[in-house]
């Protein structure tokens, strides 16, 4: 019987957090191919999932998160595909919610669980609307706190402070850590822009689901808990610079026509001095750290 749904974890020093997300698409009922794109990792983690039944597709270099997902669809036979990070884990019985919601909406071409925090919190990226110039420069300089008298102008693109829905709903984007597309949706969308190495292309992926006519649907009674920033906390400069980047190539692709000359240079000067900011904080802690 060949697998209903591939799962594509892309891991990188995701050390036992790989095993732990491993073993829970192993307790799912579902008949389900696990692929593994390891991104030239250094740790034990690869040796932690041995004797599983896990493909394992081994990159000689870290080719980044987008490419790393396009090895993965390369090797993938379902009919349905699930991107997951390996920081996270499934609640009994979330994944054949989300296969449910995804296979029973023919328009749908995407779906997204309950991300959960290690406090039981929704995490924010979850569902989202999709973060435009106009929105990040709201947000940077803290216009958010305006929202509640002009809600349409001083919009937060972070969903998860709003009651979470009693059902499925469709949102403008879900998280990268777990996301179950269909390959019709791949067929006719495309695969993942690999100029990003980490960081914003789920929200390139979301537009281009989008444009194209696919929903994209947000299914809350599907938890996953994600421990997130796990695989990261020792590179923090380095994923910070990344994620930047991949901000200032969502923005030109997809909103320098709609916006004008002068505001796109504000969003762009505002993102650096942020990345700016963060650097030098992460910096200085790491040194503040060392014994």
């Amino acid at each position: 019987m060949s697998a209903i749904l591939s799962t594509i974890i892309v891991n990188y020093n995701a050390g036992s957090l790989l095993r732990g997300c491993v073993g829970s698409l192993l307790q799912c009922p579902l008949d389900i191919q696990i692929i593994v794109v390891d991104n030239a990792s250094t740790d034990d983690s690869l040796e932690s999932i041995t004797g599983l039944p896990v493909q394992i597709i081994r990159n000689d270099r870290n080719a980044g998160f987008a490419a790393a997902c396009n090895a993965g669809v390369s090797a993938a036979t379902a009919p349905f595909l699930l991107f997951l990070n390996p920081d996270t884990h499934f609640e009994p019985g979330a994944l054949t919610i989300l296969l449910d919601a995804l296979s029973s909406d023919r328009k749908a071409g995407m779906a997204g669980g309950l991300l959960i925090n290690p406090d039981g919190s929704e995490q924010a990226g979850g569902r989202r609307a999709v973060p435009t110039p106009w929105r990040s420069f709201v947000r940077a300089f803290g216009l958010v706190r305006f929202s509640n008298r002009w809600p349409r102008l001083f919009f937060d693109f972070h969903l998860h402070r709003q009651p979470l829905p009693e059902g499925n709903v469709e949102v403008e984007a879900i998280s990268g850590a777990c996301m179950l597309v269909s390959r019709e949706a791949i067929r006719d969308v495309g695969g993942w822009d690999e100029r990003y190495f980490l960081h914003c292309e789920d929200l390139d992926w979301c537009m281009r689901f989008r444009q194209k006519g696919w929903k994209i649907l947000f299914v809350p009674n599907a938890k996953i808990h994600h421990a997130l920033g796990a695989c990261s906390r020792k590179r923090r400069v380095f994923v910070e610079w990344h994620k930047h980047r991949g901000m200032m190539i969502f923005y030109r692709k997809f909103f320098r026509h709609q916006y004008p000359a002068g505001l796109m240079a504000l969003v762009a000067a505002g993102v650096w001095m942020r990345f700016c900011m963060l650097a030098a904080y992460h910096t200085a802690d790491r040194v503040r750290r060392r014994p």
